[in-house]
């Protein structure tokens, strides 16, 4: 255990990876691309956790790699990029044939075609309830068959089925499913996420908390801006109902009293995307400007 406590001691970040039906010399090949980046170390479990119990009296947040000591798992340490050493990790697979149990590691669909057996075998095809017909002397398949759905057992007759076709439908190699980092544990999926998904998470999670303060009338830092905006809409409709000046409300007492400048504002605004348009975009005709009748929406102002 010399090893681990040198990795413990060495590296702040712990890759937990399962290695189910992951060959040795598969394994050996991710060992050397892993070289300069981290280290794969692979122990029998009750000793990891015995070991990882007795280093827990000096650093208590390796507790949080316990619940994960189980199955055929191994640790790659490394201070590197997490997503890019992950990548790396995951990039190493080998085509595997299908066997009867097994669970599918993803969905396997048979492609439409020529299958290269001879018209004898077509009984086969028509226990799978799998559509065919004779051409050329040879058995096709006429519609592609969704044929072993994801997470599904394996059963004899899609062994034979694929066995025939000569077609190697999945592919072993490790798989990560935790992240362990300075005490904290995660799942993998979290490397997936980009800023940009953390800010509109952040942003998301931002708009349901204002909405929630607004809707109990407890006023927040996120709602602030919210009530702000509804008072001075509220002082604004009393202004232009009492008939009050303020500085405020003498634009919108203009274009009520003539509605061809609330026009002129807004041309402002409309140009703006215009500008970037092609120039035979500037020849088309102007819009006609409103007739003096015409009511105008102002908004919720008597809310």
């Amino acid at each position: 255990m010399g090893i681990l406590l040198k990795c413990l001691a060495e590296y702040r970040n712990v890759i937990i990876v399962n290695v189910d039906n992951v060959g040795s010399n598969q394994m050996q090949k991710v060992r050397l691309a892993l070289r300069g980046k981290g280290v794969l170390l692979m122990g029998k479990n009750t000793i990891i956790r015995k070991f990882v119990r007795e280093q827990m009296v000096d650093n208590p947040k390796l507790e949080a790699l316990l619940p994960f000591v189980f199955g055929n798992i191994g640790f790659v340490f490394t201070n590197g990029d997490l997503r890019e050493t992950r990548n790396v990790i995951i990039s190493h697979k080998v085509p595997a044939g299908a066997k009867t149990g097994a669970i599918a590691p993803n969905d396997v669909h048979v492609p439409a075609g020529p299958t290269g057996l001879d018209p004898g075998q077509t009984n086969f095809f028509q226990a799978l309830n799998i559509a065919t017909k004779i051409v050329k002397g040879s058995i096709e398949i006429i519609n592609p068959v969704h044929l072993i759905k994801q997470n599904d057992k394996v059963t004899a007759s899609h062994v034979a089925l694929l066995n025939k076709l000569n077609i190697q439908p999945f592919f072993f190699g490790f798989k990560v499913t935790d992240i362990y980092e300075d005490g904290v544990t995660y799942s993998s999926e979290v490397l997936d996420m980009t800023p940009e998904t953390l800010t509109q998470k952040f942003l998301a999670g931002v708009s349901k908390v204002a909405a929630i303060s607004l809707a109990i009338g407890y006023p927040t830092k996120v709602s602030l801006p919210h009530l702000v905006g509804n008072a001075y809409r509220k002082i604004l409709a009393i202004a232009l109902e009492a008939d009050i000046d303020i500085p405020q409300v003498k634009t919108i007492k203009e274009m009520l009293a003539d509605p061809s400048k609330f026009a002129a504002a807004a041309a402002p605004a409309a140009a703006a995307p215009a500008a970037g348009k092609a120039p035979a975009a500037a020849a088309a005709p102007a819009a006609k400007e409103p007739e003096p009748e015409e009511d105008f929406d102002m908004g919720a102002l008597f809310d």
